[in-house]
């Protein structure tokens, strides 16, 4: 009994003390003098900038409160070395409620914190460093635990080297008026007037916020909901904008886009971070009009992209700048028109992006797309390598299959060209014409590059194309075989079949030889030898013909095609059309030694020769 009357009386004592322990604890934080915890904040936030932040002092309004108001003044925070000179931030005067009961478990949580004379210089280096993180991949958070606020006298600072973009504007805050922020600023060296205005700070949830950047050359403007006030990580908007090209709405959205034809574009997006969910987008660009939706995540550092992109009307020229589009201009003013295209396909400032983007275009206009009449395919990227099946709708048949673009450890990318041609004609090719029939081909060429023109003009492979069954003019299939009297005599309507086309190139370092060039029909057949310049598109070509009878005058010597792939031409051999070579031609018929005759090429192997990549 004694034993129990003993722990009763101890445990009774210890209770005691524990509460006595606790008031006191609560009294002394209640009486706290807050000036103590000078050192201890100046210390962690130096910690957190990585430089000395000072603090002119910290006082409390009133002697025992359980939410004591505190003062804070002369706040300096300078820039890190690699920025300069100077404050990164500084703040005249602060004042704020602290609960007491939060702060027993180790919590701080201010309320009705009201600032004056707030001034931020907020700089972003050539390299990518932002002052306010403490490195390149810190991150700011969410938004502050606080609704309560009212900012007064507050200016900002922007300056970013690496896009080349700045911004000077002034905030101010309060529960009754809300959010205020406007002033100027530049994209890519063109003049913006900024503005932000969000409801008070006090609305608990959805708070409602309303953006615009206007300029001459950019208009864009965002209307949201923010799931808590300031919480950019929990918000939806609508977003509109009008722009010269998407390379200045990137220096808004920083999404590594490129210079192209006037843009005007809406969207929905969500911002769930990490992730962007961005639907509903539809718009034109240039005389173009797209629409579709995209997926932006963040895993591991990296963007990942899920995608779809819509179009009803493209034109290739529209995915170009005003002067990406005089630069080509002067380039073809130099060295004349070219098949093969010029597109840019650089892959290195996509290197922390991966992702799928599958793209529709049901009609391909403008001038560089005939033959070309729509385009679907599937672009995966995946740490700088990029694959894309792709298939092309021509006027008449397809060409499909895969495009890659590999930049993994390089500063040139490799790209791989492999495609084949199927249900085509060549009269569709060729965009009209008196020679047709079906018509298949193949390609694969690979290359370094940063344009397909330049990784065409260095690559290796083969190129082929072969066509039988078509028609052609009976006075062009003599011609064909240098059968001149024929050519000449023959019916201007009449027809002649084609038995074959055979066009090989064995592709090096950007030059083709040809390896077959034989075009067959029942009159006549040629044959060519020499080379196709894919760097400058020149041809080199030698052409001998043979009628497949014998003929009443047949062109002795040679014929040699030049020009370009877009314009070849046709020159006859020296004194070709002399009299003296007419009279030769006659002789040798009357004396019978016209040479020997033409015969029917193996279209069959031809056509294996020329359509296999080896």
């Amino acid at each position: 009994m004694m034993n129990r009357a003993r722990l009763l009386r101890w445990s009774a004592w210890t209770g005691v003390t524990i509460v006595a322990l606790v008031l006191l604890a609560i009294l002394i934080v209640a009486a706290m003098p807050f000036g103590w915890l000078k050192p201890t904040i100046e210390r962690h936030l130096s910690d957190r900038f990585g430089s000395a932040v000072t603090i002119g002092a910290i006082k409390r309004e009133d002697a025992f409160s359980f939410v004591p108001r505190v003062f804070i003044t002369d706040v300096r925070v300078p820039q890190p070395g690699w920025a300069g000179h100077g404050d990164l931030a500084t703040i005249r005067d602060v004042q704020l409620s602290i609960p007491v009961w939060p702060m027993l478990l180790g919590r701080i949580r201010p309320r009705a914190i009201t600032i004056d004379g707030l001034s931020l210089a907020l700089v972003r280096g050539a390299d990518g460093r932002e002052n306010w993180r403490r490195d390149k991949a810190g991150s700011t958070g969410g938004a502050p635990d606080f609704t309560d606020l009212a900012i007064r006298d507050g200016r900002i600072g922007y300056r970013d080297a690496k896009l080349n973009r700045r911004f000077d504007v002034t905030l101010a805050a309060s529960p009754g008026t809300g959010l205020r922020l406007s002033g100027n600023g530049v994209l890519r060296g063109s003049p913006v007037r900024v503005a932000v205005l969000g409801a008070p700070l006090d609305h608990a949830t959805d708070w409602p916020f309303r953006a615009t950047i206007a300029g001459p050359d950019i208009h864009l403007m965002a209307k949201g909901k923010m799931n808590r006030p300031l919480d950019t990580d929990r918000m939806t908007l609508d977003l509109q904008v009008r722009a010269d090209d998407l390379k200045m709405l990137d220096a808004v959205i920083e999404a590594g886009l490129f210079g192209t034809q006037p843009i005007a574009l809406s969207a929905h997006a969500v911002h769930n971070d990490p992730d962007w969910t961005i639907t509903g987008i539809t718009g034109t660009i240039g005389r173009s009009d797209i629409a579709g939706n995209v997926k932006v995540s963040n895993r591991n550092g990296r963007h990942v992209l899920d995608g779809d992109v819509t179009a009803n009307r493209l034109d290739f020229d529209d995915l170009a700048s005003n002067a990406g589009k005089a630069r080509t201009a002067a380039v073809t003013r130099e060295i004349g028109e070219r098949v093969i295209p010029d597109t840019r396909i650089d892959l290195s400032k996509l290197a922390h992006t991966d992702g799928i983007i599958r793209i529709t275009a049901h009609h391909l206009i403008g001038s560089g797309s005939p033959p070309l009449a729509s385009l679907t395919g599937t672009l995966t990227l995946d740490h700088s390598r990029l694959t894309a099946p792709l298939r092309f709708g021509l006027t008449s048949g397809t060409a499909s299959g895969m495009v890659t673009v590999d930049q993994r450890d390089r500063t040139v990318p490799m790209v791989t060209i492999d495609l084949t041609l199927s249900g085509a004609t060549l009269a569709a090719l060729s965009g009209g014409g008196t020679v047709d029939g079906p018509v298949r081909g193949r390609l694969k060429l690979t290359g370094p590059g940063h344009t397909i023109r330049e990784a065409v003009a260095h690559s290796d492979g083969h190129v082929g194309l072969f066509a039988n069954g078509g028609t052609l003019p009976a006075k062009l299939a003599s011609l064909i075989g240098f059968d001149i009297g024929r050519g000449i005599t023959a019916d201007s309507d009449s027809e002649s079949s084609l038995r074959c086309i055979a066009l090989g190139l064995d592709v090096r370092d950007g030059l083709g030889r040809v390896d077959p060039l034989v075009v067959d029909t029942p009159r006549g057949r040629a044959d060519g030898s020499g080379t196709i310049s894919l760097a400058t598109e020149q041809l080199a070509i030698e052409l001998h013909g043979a009628p497949k009878k014998n003929s009443l005058l047949r062109f002795p010597g040679t014929a040699r095609l030049d020009g370009t792939i877009r314009a070849p031409g046709v020159e006859l051999s020296e004194h070709a059309g002399s009299l003296g070579t007419i009279f030769k031609a006659l002789g040798r018929t009357i004396a019978g030694k016209q040479g020997k005759l033409a015969q029917d090429a193996d279209c069959a192997a031809l056509s294996r020769k020329t359509l296999s990549t080896g």
